[in-house]
């Protein structure tokens, strides 16, 4: 309960959720992990960095992006998070701010780039193993191991979000690790000239820019879990605050090493380059803990992106966005259709290649940021007085400013998008925009039960909800 102007407010955080005492609640540090994992798993995939645009717009674009994008989109997380404490998220979000039709958009095209994105997990768990075990490379071996893969992390996330939470905390651990190891080993042949070298007439825009794009986004997927989450009022702030630290480290560190203790070749600066770094610094024992590595980063970004992803759908049927069987648990508490849904999403989508995921996803996201920014803002004009256990400062001239950055460089993305990616997308928001009449429709002839959990607040049609 906040008071303001000597009036007294009440959040619809300040409801209590009959799971507020739930053991399986998630603590600080897995949530930390979980989203350090919604967002990096560590510095595999940043390599095209450095072939793009060398060292040293390398090194700055992981200092400067994080700024433009990652903090802004952080704090909104933050504020919003805790304004609405349940598990529709950026969903409640839009919808309490633009109505329920744009809350469903929302809804859609966040959990269509969330299951594009982990699409990649795990054919990029493959590629790193292909190297020891050849017959992964492709064919029928490599099918069955997408599948198999699939199925096994899928199974990890309906045993349990806690389950979850502490597996991604043992993962990242053993992820960040080696990468240590390869940094004190390479003190002696640090060369710090190397880290200036930059030539701007031989940029590669496209793939620079969407590669720091792609590596330091989704910090707003962690709000759909936000319902499990033990004290969300004060632990989620504080898990952004900490995972924005670890996510930065943990790209900058290894880049630092890898640009100044080897000689530049910006051609090899692909994916996995960073195992053939640790080879030339330590020998081969290194190479292989850096493919292990990222095999372990790969499966624990696929179990924190599905938790959100499926966490997302429960969200959505407890307002009522979705038919009611989406909410239905499983006896260890997890979305059981949701997490059915996400894996064959992903399975579906797991043979497109890593470009055409990449700039779907990219182009999808830019799409519900844009509803995320504009939902932000109009909360602060709407309910300027609602309880916010977590409140950016500046009022709303201060939120238009900070949404102003990233909105910029939204457009900057899209700009660089293909005619082809362009076109698919929008196909992909088109079918959203007939989805959610489509499902009112079902509702209303009642071929399939709709209902609101009587658990969560009214906010379309009882502002007290907010503010009373």
């Amino acid at each position: 309960m906040g008071n303001y102007n000597d009036a007294e407010y009440i959040g619809i955080n300040e409801v209590v959720s009959p799971r507020a005492n739930d053991p399986r609640k998630l603590s600080l540090l897995p949530l930390v992990f979980l989203i350090f994992y919604e967002v990096s798993g560590g510095p595999f995939g940043v390599e095209d960095t450095v072939q793009a645009a060398g060292p040293l717009l390398a090194l700055v674009g992981f200092l400067v992006f994080p700024i433009i994008w990652s903090i802004p989109e952080a704090l909104i997380t933050a504020e919003l998070g805790t304004m609405f404490p349940e598990n529709s998220g950026y969903v409640v979000w839009v919808s309490s701010a633009l109505g329920p039709f744009w809350g469903f958009q929302q809804g859609w095209v966040k959990w269509l780039s969330g299951v594009i994105d982990n699409a990649l997990y795990p054919v990029l768990f493959l590629d790193y193993l292909k190297s020891g075990i050849p017959a992964l490379g492709g064919g029928l071996p490599r099918v069955i191991a997408v599948l198999g893969i699939t199925l096994v992390l899928t199974y990890m996330n309906y045993r349990g979000l806690t389950i979850v939470g502490w597996v991604a905390v043992m993962l990242g651990i053993l992820s960040i690790l080696p990468f240590v190891v390869m940094g004190l080993i390479s003190i002696p042949k640090l060369r710090p000239t190397r880290w200036l070298v930059a030539d701007v007439h031989n940029v590669d825009w496209n793939l620079y820019l969407n590669t720091l794009f792609w590596n330091l986004n989704y910090w707003d997927s962690i709000s759909t879990l936000v319902g499990e989450v033990h004290n969300p009022k004060k632990t989620l702030p504080k898990a952004l605050f900490y995972a924005v630290i670890l996510v930065v480290l943990s790209y900058f560190f290894p880049l630092l090493v890898g640009t100044g203790a080897v000689p530049l070749e910006r051609d090899l600066w692909t994916d996995g380059y960073f195992s053939d770094i640790a080879k030339i610094l330590g020998g081969v024992w290194l190479r292989w803990w850096i493919q292990g590595a990222a095999a372990l980063s790969n499966m624990g970004t696929f179990v924190a992106e599905m938790s959100s992803d499926s966490f997302q759908l429960l969200g959505m049927a407890e307002r009522g966005m979705l038919p009611e069987f989406f909410a239905k648990r499983s006896r260890y508490g997890t979305p059981l259709v949701g997490i059915l849904f996400s894996a064959f999403g992903v399975i579906l989508l797991s043979w497109m290649s890593f470009q055409e995921i990449v700039a779907a996803e990219n182009f999808l996201y830019c799409f519900g940021m844009i509803l995320e920014f504009i939902a932000f803002v109009r909360l602060r004009i709407k309910f300027p007085n609602a309880s916010r256990p977590f409140k950016i400062p500046g009022g709303t001239v201060g939120a238009i400013l900070l949404c102003i950055p990233p909105t910029i460089l939204i457009g900057v993305v899209l700009a660089f998008s293909s005619v082809k990616v362009m076109i698919i997308s929008l196909a992909a928001v088109a079918i959203g925009l007939v989805m959610q009449p489509c499902l009112k429709r079902i509702e209303k002839k009642r071929w399939l039960k709709f209902s609101i959990s009587s658990d969560l607040p009214d906010i379309h049609h009882d502002t007290g909800a907010l503010l009373h």
